[in-house]
């Protein structure tokens, strides 16, 4: 069994250690209320047992919470409050330097709560590692300087979660949907250099991966474009290669065919595609953003999007050729085809494409091909996201999310009468634990609804502080963003404070464990009949408070179905302190994402897609749903079922399987999750390899693809999800 040291180190459990320090503050007591010798094994003994109970990696706050309760239990009073004592003292020196140990920590590869912290970044590489300094020096001054005690308290024991604290230190935001049409048509600035319009496809492909970067760079969340942006350049290089062409004609004093022309100018222009599309790909796999990591970039497909029939056909060239090279994969160091996380991908189901027969049909014959091999893309069915998102006209749109599920609300632009949404972003997420508010309320309603009002103007609160840590940043900040298009054309020094106002951009509030909430709460999960109208009334209460929010304040509040990354095995954690072991809530290493099913409940894919479906809708501000399948390829029947399923229940949804890679034996079955002294490990079941680096494994995390460096909590619960079809 393994302890988590305050550092984020972890140590093998030692008895011995904990034996001592009760033996230090028993050495204070007075003669006759101190514990003989029994009293002390018998003591250990007990706290020894609770530990190896708890099936995890334990903290070492958690283990002297164990030995003051137990020192209590025992009538050891005295005894007891010389611990406590002991502790504080301890914990103020401590204070003058947590920081500096955590830092060194991760120089020294031995913070393994950091180390798992992200799916996508590898630890031990310079980037990453100075990204977690800065993270480390920005945290301690958020917490010590710029948050309100009542926000960093509810935080540390897990009521709320502040997302990003990280960052918050700086006036950085969450996450955008770029305005890419913007840069390439009417040109922007990179690192003081004017990028002009592009004249080929080819060169739009690559500047499009520059502004990626930038944008990457001076924000902290997702970031998605969409392919349409590039597509009037498939046009421009078409037209460019026919002069070519007959300027080689003509040089050569022939004449010529134009039907063959023509095809010859198709010939090079896909080959200009091609390379365009893998300039994307290529370049976002192994472009390093100062946060040390492939920039989160979500690539959008959509058919209707086009302005003509022309660039529509032209726009279905390009999606075609995202979709062939995703199918390929990359290779990794070894030469061997493996599925990159990154970018994910988003194709629109629609009338033109949904069911054979139609025009398009084809490329979502490759969507589905590439789906069950590679994971993306994921799937947004044009016909209910249309019934979801109504402006204030009363007609509906279509639109991506902000990196893998972040949605903005519908937005009629005032300047030109007009919906907007590239250009738009998130301010920033807070989530409360439902879960927490369930177990504080005892299981009283009554109880319960007054601690979510109080749980839910401290997300307020903490909600605004993040809001009024934006207002006032001067778009020399970020000027990509604020100057150059990505987001808007601000003038040098003005404030971006109008954008935070009026529905031009979101702040979110999330929330978490809605099953385990229901499940305590009724006695059954939200999926059973008796539980689900608590389940909506739990989501309705939600959306009302952020209505109420947004007209008092013209702040665009939105209900967000938080993704719960590493934050799932801290709220996990967190509610085993406060409440103990409580089976069915609290004896796993995570908590549920948001409204979904919980992973171990045996339901069909269709059901759970339907049911999921009425919950997507209660969650405006991002939602995404998911089902677990098997190795589809040779069943791609029954993928397409599912997308069409999708196309007519649910708004945004996608196929979880499975796709991983030995690098030692060469194995590509899956990599199996094994225990060993309280700790998950991945291992090759063909050679017993249990090094990470050596290696390939992806699997759904919480709407994008993660490569390994999962936490503990995560890697359990992809370890009990149950299969769907």
């Amino acid at each position: 069994m393994k302890v988590i040291k305050r550092n984020g180190a972890e140590v093998l459990f030692d008895r011995q250690k904990i034996y001592n320090a009760v033996a230090k503050a028993n050495a204070q007591t007075s003669e006759p209320a101190r514990l003989s010798e029994d009293d002390m094994n018998r003591l250990v003994d007990s706290v020894c047992e609770q530990c190896h109970g708890i099936d995890r990696a334990i903290g070492v706050e958690e283990i002297q919470d164990l030995v003051e309760r137990g020192l209590m239990q025992m009538g050891f009073y005295e005894t007891a409050q010389l611990y406590v004592r002991y502790r504080y003292q301890r914990s103020l020196v401590r204070k003058a330097n947590t920081t500096d140990e955590r830092i060194l920590s991760l120089i020294e590869c031995n913070n393994e709560e950091v180390i798992q912290e992200n799916a996508n970044k590898n630890p031990i590489v310079n980037s990453v590692q100075r990204d977690y300094m800065a993270g480390e020096v920005s945290r301690d001054i958020t917490s010590r300087l710029l948050l309100p005690k009542e926000i960093v308290d509810a935080d540390k024991e897990g009521i709320i979660h502040f997302h990003d604290s990280d960052y918050y230190a700086q006036h950085m935001h969450n996450c955008d949907l770029v305005n890419l049409e913007d840069m390439l048509q009417n040109g922007t600035v990179i690192s003081g250099t004017l990028i002009e319009k592009p004249h080929s496809f080819s060169t739009a492909c690559n500047i499009a991966t520059q502004i990626i970067a930038q944008v990457a760079s001076n924000q902290y969340g997702g970031q998605s474009i969409s392919l349409t942006h590039l597509a009037p350049f498939v046009q421009v290089s078409r037209e460019k290669i026919r002069r070519d062409v007959l300027r080689e004609v003509e040089t050569l004093g022939g004449s010529y065919d134009p039907e063959r022309v023509e095809a010859v100018v198709e010939r090079r222009l896909y080959d200009e595609i091609q390379k365009g599309v893998q300039t994307i790909q290529y370049q976002v796999i192994t472009l390093m953003t100062t946060n040390g990591q492939a920039p989160f970039l979500t690539v959008y497909m959509y058919l209707d999007e086009a302005r003509n029939e022309q660039e529509k056909k032209d726009l279905a060239l390009i999606i075609e050729e995202v979709l062939r090279q995703r199918y390929e994969g990359v290779k990794n160091e070894e030469g061997v085809w493996i599925t990159p996380a990154f970018p994910k991908l988003i194709y629109v189901l629609d009338e033109d494409n949904v069911r054979e027969g139609t025009p398009y049909f084809y490329l979502t014959k490759m969507a589905a091909k590439c789906t069950a091999k590679r994971m993306v893309p994921d799937y947004i069915s044009a016909k209910v996201m249309r019934r979801l998102k109504v402006d204030k006209a009363g007609n509906g749109h279509v639109y991506t999310c902000m990196g893998c599920r972040s949605f903005l609300t519908p937005y009629i632009d005032p300047e030109t009468n007009k919906p907007k949404y590239y250009g738009r972003f998130n301010q920033g997420v807070v989530t409360i634990n439902l879960v927490d508010a369930a177990l504080s309320s005892g299981g009283d309603k009554d109880k319960f609804w007054q601690i979510m009002d109080e749980r839910l103007e401290l997300c307020h609160r903490a909600l605004r502080l993040r809001h009024e840590r934006l207002k006032g940043t001067l778009s020399d900040a970020a000027p990509i963003l604020w100057q150059y298009g990505a987001l808007a054309r601000l003038k040098k020094g003005e404030k971006i404070d109008k954008l935070l106002y009026g529905g031009y951009s979101t702040i979110s509030l999330g929330y978490a464990g809605l099953y385990e909430c229901v499940k305590y709460m009724t006695g059954v999960s939200h999926t059973d009949p008796e539980g689900k109208p608590f389940a909506l009334e739990v989501m309705n209460c939600l959306n009302a408070y952020t209505a109420k929010w947004k007209k008092a304040e013209n702040i665009d509040y939105s209900l967000y179905g938080t993704p719960l990354e590493s934050t799932t095995y801290k709220f996990a954690k967190c509610l085993q302190k406060r409440f103990g072991i409580i089976p069915g809530i609290t004896d796993k290493n995570y908590i549920t994402n948001s409204y979904h099913v919980n992973v171990r409940e045996e339901i069909d894919a269709f059901t759970k897609l339907k049911f999921e479906s009425e919950f997507q809708q209660l969650s405006p501000g991002g939602a995404i749903s998911y089902v677990e399948v098997p190795n589809m390829q040779d069943n791609l029947e029954a993928v397409l079922s599912l997308m069409q399923y999708i196309y007519d229940n649910i708004m945004y949804a996608e196929l979880n399987t499975k796709s991983d890679y030995c690098q030692v034996c060469g194995y590509d079955g899956e990599i199996q999750i094994v225990q060993e002294d309280g700790k998950l490990l991945w291992e090759c079941p063909r050679c017993h390899n249990r090094d990470q680096s050596k290696m390939n494994v992806a699997r759904r995390t919480c709407g994008y693809i993660g490569t390994q460096y999962w936490n503990q909590g995560r890697t359990q619960e992809i370890r009990d999800r149950v299969m769907h079809l």
